[in-house]
């Protein structure tokens, strides 16, 4: 029989490339849905749905019993304790039932900026949380400190206009999901990769200016790249009670601060390295589209 993969986030913009490989690898994969509906819509029929939620740990058992392995991919905020509440509490509520059920791995993503030194950031604090969690479960795992994914940069565009919020002035490896999905997925078949802490980057190194500056003239070549102040955009989220732009003008101004951390080494040498340069990954965002 194949061995089962249960997924926590494949609805998500970096989730769902992780069960679409691990499928296409040969495994079978669950998803893990508060909605399985939805989950479907958007999933097809591919995969094995099953209805629960990571802040209520006895809707977990149905999902991880039988599974091989367990991937989460969560995502909090905007606000600190919602950080807390979903990607630190969530994914003890998951480990611990993968721990009792007899999962054999667990697979993890966080962030190539998480480290203690950075633990006054919401995310970041929330992140170690869940790290040490997982370690501490006895159960075997690989965590993967991903740097930024070429798949956000869709997110700084509006109308005719994409936005660099702040300065940015930090070279980023710029990571193709695929890429990252494909390291996921080989590192459940590989005894090597228990109980690692892997960085995880892209081939080339890029500006956030300079990356979106070459998305757009590629992929929405009439988008004009702009500046916009980070205290202009946090003042906005202020004015009109959004959350979320106020978050995402801290996230912007923690990127200024703060770059990639780490060294990809090992995870290129047992895993493969990404070879998606943003421009080939451009230009299969332009066929589609």
């Amino acid at each position: 029989m194949k061995q089962l993969i249960l997924v926590v986030g494949a609805t998500g913009m970096l989730g769902e490339p992780v069960a679409r490989q691990l499928e296409k690898d040969g495994y079978a994969v669950r998803v893990l849905a508060r909605n399985p509906e939805k989950a479907k819509a958007k999933l097809g029929d591919s995969f094995e749905l099953v209805r629960g939620d990571v802040e209520v740990p006895s809707s977990l058992e149905k999902a991880i019993e039988g599974c091989f392995g367990v991937h989460i991919n969560l995502r909090g905020g905007p606000k600190a304790e919602d950080f807390e509440r979903i990607e630190h509490r969530g994914t003890v509520n998951v480990v611990d039932v993968s721990a009792r059920l007899g999962v054999q791995r667990i697979t993890y993503l966080s962030g190539a900026a998480v480290f203690e030194k950075n633990s006054w950031f919401p995310s970041v604090k929330a992140k170690l949380q869940a790290e040490s969690a997982i370690r501490e479960s006895g159960v075997p795992y690989s965590i993967f400190c991903a740097t930024h994914f070429m798949e956000s940069l869709s997110l700084a565009i509006r109308g005719k206009r994409a936005s660099v919020i702040g300065q940015q002035p930090h070279p980023l490896h710029w990571l193709a999901a695929s890429d990252y999905a494909k390291m996921v997925s080989k590192s459940f078949r590989l005894p090597e990769a228990a109980n690692k802490r892997f960085f995880v980057y892209g081939p080339e190194a890029l500006t956030m200016t300079e990356a979106l500056k070459k998305y757009c003239s590629i992929v929405h070549p009439g988008v004009k790249v702009s500046s916009v102040p980070i205290w202009l955009l946090s003042l906005i989220g202020m004015v009109s009670f959004n959350a979320e732009l106020q978050f995402i003008a801290e996230l912007m101004r923690f990127f200024e601060k703060v770059g990639e951390g780490g060294e990809p080494t090992e995870a290129n040498r047992l895993l493969g390295t990404p070879t998606t340069t943003l421009e080939q990954w451009c230009d299969r965002q332009r066929k589609i589209a």
